[in-house]
């Protein structure tokens, strides 16, 4: 295993472009719920903290928030300068969830899209309760598969624990409600459905974007592919296949 793929600030930076064209986004709803049961407002600043690609970060720009997009990863943190460079209200920063670089008290919410399992949890309290306003939410976010949502997504998560590198380690889903807990003063959590549809290709594409996936060097590779385009045939419908999610937001004040 290569050095880049242990390390998580430089896991996905040979898999931006898969990561852009093929990662599932999140529900518009989940502004929705911020502004109606969070009291979001177009004025509030946000720092969205590994934000990546910036695709949760594009839902905040367009209800017209300050976003501080902090990202570690060159290659991503590049990415959404990129696609987000018509976003005047975006501010794209070289950090980290333990050391922001942003002010104390400078932040309204702070969000954590597809990211917060990478952090350390001890740190990145202390940084989350400096940056915060004192009455401001931290807010969760996941897209989790559905295993038991069909024979496909039985399939597809047996075929990701034969050909993974590290999925055991490195799936979100191992941090429970004791995690939670220990974070947060006291938090709550919303569910939202979300799909993705895609052909063959997209499903290739899915599945490269992951960074506990074998690369083409990796001598299981061609055996990984033509083990999905087996998959693909036999649960795709007339050409395509259904990702089915349940997209998570776990929110809270700092204790």
């Amino acid at each position: 295993m290569k050095e880049n793929s242990k390390n998580p600030l430089t896991r996905f930076s040979n898999r931006v472009e898969n990561y852009i064209k093929y990662r599932p986004g999140y529900p518009v709803e989940i502004i929705d719920f911020m502004k109606n049961d969070l009291n979001l407002d177009s004025t509030d600043t946000i720092a969205d903290i590994g934000s990546g690609t910036g695709l949760f970060s594009e839902l905040l720009l367009k209800n017209g928030n300050t976003v501080y997009g902090i990202e570690p990863n060159n290659e991503m943190r590049t990415a959404a300068e990129n696609i987000l460079q018509l976003y005047k209200n975006f501010i794209s920063l070289n950090g980290t969830a333990e050391r922001t670089t942003l002010k104390e008290n400078s932040c309204d919410f702070i969000t954590c899209a597809q990211a917060f399992h990478w952090f350390d949890l001890l740190k990145t309290k202390k940084e989350f309760s400096r940056i915060l306003n004192n009455d401001g939410y931290v807010i969760l976010i996941w897209n989790s598969r559905i295993n038991d949502a069909s024979d496909f997504m039985s399939a597809f998560e047996n075929f990701l624990n034969k050909f993974s590198i590290d999925y055991q380690k490195v799936n979100h889903q191992i941090i429970g409600l004791e995690t939670f807990g220990k974070f947060f003063n006291n938090f709550e959590v919303q569910y939202f459905p979300n799909e993705q549809v895609f052909d063959f290709e997209g499903l290739k594409g899915r599945v490269l974007s992951a960074s506990y996936i074998p690369t083409e060097e990796d001598y299981r590779f061609s055996n990984m592919i033509e083990e999905l385009r087996s998959l693909f045939d036999k649960f795709n419908e007339k050409g395509k296949i259904k990702m089915i999610y349940q997209t998570e937001v776990y929110f809270g004040r700092m204790s």
